[in-house]
């Protein structure tokens, strides 16, 4: 299976810059895994294609201003550090420019509240860095750091809260479950009144959701390791709903590689905390998802492949086409696709 199997030519106009208002405003294109067939709406009608009994299950992960800018303390350089992954309390696994200058004992100062020492260069160039501070470290973040949105959205980000979910509860996120972000108090309402269940996992998205995939070969490509957790009452509710003959409904491919990850390495969805490098493509047997809810998402990933292993290659690249041609926005800011 090559990569190049996953290719389709985006007008770059058709890549979303900023998010709609209200959140629930974007368009959805619902999608019948069986037939194929296609349903033009708005988010806010979500309610309308589910069922009572279903069960939604959603990535709480919260994104943090991950992205800070200082000086080299020595020269004045201006370097950018990216937060990737924390290590221990204070030390994090960082992405930094410019590379060539943070070496070992190379010391950066951010603000007055915050510094940093360079302790080691790790194999793929990151740095394992140390931070110094005078407060609460997430706190200094919120006040100078900036959020890392993906390299397609070039425009600068005025509200925060926008590259998060209204319901993000746990911080740890390099990258936010954009599938959540059509999500408002108004689209609960009506889910509650459907009787549509909820249930949240966990699941840190690292910068690995953008990397690309290098190898033609797709069995060649290694995937990131996120860390996840599924709660007992989670664990609960999907068996529930399973037993009552309900839809499991994954929102977002984050949630979907959670559960199905659980379920291969369980046999069923329990409560637990793990890491997964789950590599979801066509030919994949599905275990726990019933429904997808999901963004559109960049030629060639793994996300696109994960989909199309959900709905079938041909099906997920006539729906593309189709949203190429009726000029639906795509990506992290983009419009919404239910497959159900």
């Amino acid at each position: 299976m090559l990569k190049s199997d996953f290719y389709y030519d985006l007008p770059e106009e058709l890549i979303a810059q900023t998010p709609l208002e209200p959140r629930d405003s974007s368009r959805l294109m619902k999608i019948d895994r069986k037939s194929g067939e296609i349903i033009h709406d708005r988010f806010y009608n979500i309610a309308d294609y589910l069922r009572e009994g279903d069960l939604l299950v959603m990535n709480d992960s919260k994104v943090f201003p991950a992205r800070i800018l200082g000086v080299k303390e020595d020269t004045g350089v201006p370097c950018e550090f990216l937060l990737i992954n924390q290590k221990t309390g204070n030390t994090w696994e960082t992405l930094v420019r410019p590379g060539r200058r943070l070496k070992v004992g190379a010391r950066v100062k951010f603000s007055d509240e915050l510094s940093a020492e360079v302790i080691e260069v790790i194999d793929d160039g990151n740095r394992i860095v140390r931070f110094d501070f005078d407060g609460v470290f997430f706190d200094i973040l919120d006040r100078i750091g900036q959020m890392p949105l993906p390299p397609y959205i070039t425009e600068k980000l005025k509200d925060k809260d926008r590259y998060n979910t209204i319901y993000c509860h746990e911080t740890g996120s390099a990258a936010a479950p954009t599938a959540g972000l059509h999500f408002t108090d108004n689209v609960f309402g009506k889910l509650k009144e459907k009787g549509v269940d909820t249930a949240f996992v966990t699941l840190h998205v690292g910068l690995g959701t953008f990397r690309p995939v290098k190898e033609e070969n797709i069995l060649d490509h290694k995937m990131h390791v996120e860390q996840y957790s599924v709660p007992e009452e989670t664990a609960k509710k999907i068996a529930e709903c399973k037993k009552r003959g309900g839809r499991v409904i994954a929102v977002g491919t984050t949630s979907c590689r959670t559960l199905e990850a659980t379920a291969q390495a369980h046999g069923e969805v329990v409560a637990c905390t793990e890491s997964t490098g789950i590599f979801i493509y066509p030919g994949y047997e599905f275990k726990v998802i019933d429904g997808l809810i999901t963004n559109f998402h960049l030629p060639e990933s793994t996300l696109i492949m994960l989909v199309s292993a959900f709905l079938g290659k041909e099906k997920t690249f006539n729906a593309y086409e189709t949203a190429i041609k009726e000029r639906y926005r795509f990506f992290s800011f983009g419009d919404s696709m239910a497959i159900l």
